[in-house]
């Protein structure tokens, strides 16, 4: 079943175009990364998806409905969003950060319940933030306040989540915590997740579905076997990249890769523009 989906959608900024003609299609409960070279139009895409751009034309569904006819809150109580560097006002300790997570959940004056305070300390606790709770936000490392950030998305306890490079700052063992978490979350609740993410085997260890996009065009998409080849990768970050499969994983792996050399790229270029 589709979770979200676009129909033609072009996006873009002023007179410029970004995407265009995008028709993609985001399964309920799957986890899909979307990857790409820098400027290719990944996280203008997931803003739009988000409703935080507005797209030039086309149509966004959300279960079926078109996104811009539902209300805010109730695409607030379906999809929680982590865009890329938030920031939060100075003081906010990281329980208030987090605790806005359930806004979408509340009523009136909009008081924590005790549900409310249950989803902050389990939040808490599966970023491993529980020590810090009490923590000013800005007076976290880059690292921590990044798992902030995903605690108060998680938090939201919505089906769908979008992250935009949610593992940005963090050193090797926690972008491997946080991948494990929206697993776990994916596997275990069935959460539908959409990732902006660099790491190519990061993205193929975690993913049912890629998204390969060179200049808001789809490359190609599918699982990690048939996103993670040679020629795609050529294709999109403009690379001679060697393929190999994870012993553990048993997924594809980008071991190492060169730069093409200039003429072979100008002339890969050509053949794309043909």
């Amino acid at each position: 079943m589709v979770s979200l989906s676009t129909e033609n959608l072009e996006i873009g900024y002023g007179d410029k175009t970004i995407v265009e003609n995008l028709n993609l299609q985001i399964n309920k409960g799957e986890i899909t990364t979307i990857i790409g070279a820098n400027g290719c139009g990944k996280s203008t895409i997931l803003k739009t998806l988000a409703r935080v751009h507005a797209a030039k034309s086309g149509s966004i569904y959300l279960d079926g409905k078109m996104i811009h006819k539902v209300p805010t809150k109730e695409i607030a109580r379906k999809m929680a969003v982590l865009p890329q560097s938030p920031e939060a006002p100075n003081g906010l300790t990281v329980y208030e950060l987090i605790s806005f997570g359930r806004s979408p959940h509340q009523s009136g004056f909009g008081r924590l319940t005790d549900k409310d305070r249950q989803v902050i300390d389990w939040s808490l606790e599966v970023t491993g933030l529980s020590q810090f709770a009490e923590y000013p936000v800005d007076a976290l490392s880059g690292g921590q306040r990044q798992r902030a950030w995903i605690a108060m998305a998680i938090a939201q306890e919505t089906d769908l989540l979008l992250l935009d490079e949610p593992t940005t700052y963090l050193d090797m063992a926690h972008q491997l915590e946080i991948l494990q978490l929206l697993d776990k979350l994916n596997k275990e609740q069935s959460r539908t997740i959409v990732m902006v993410i660099h790491d190519l085997n990061h993205a193929a260890r975690f993913s049912h579905h890629m998204v390969a996009l060179r200049s808001g065009h789809i490359v190609k998409e599918g699982s990690a076997e048939e996103v993670m080849t040679p020629d795609v990768l050529k294709t999109v970050f403009q690379i001679d990249a060697e393929i190999v499969k994870d012993p553990r994983t048993k997924k594809p792996v980008c071991l190492c890769y060169d730069l093409l050399q200039k003429e072979q790229r100008i002339n890969h270029r050509k053949v794309m523009n043909y």
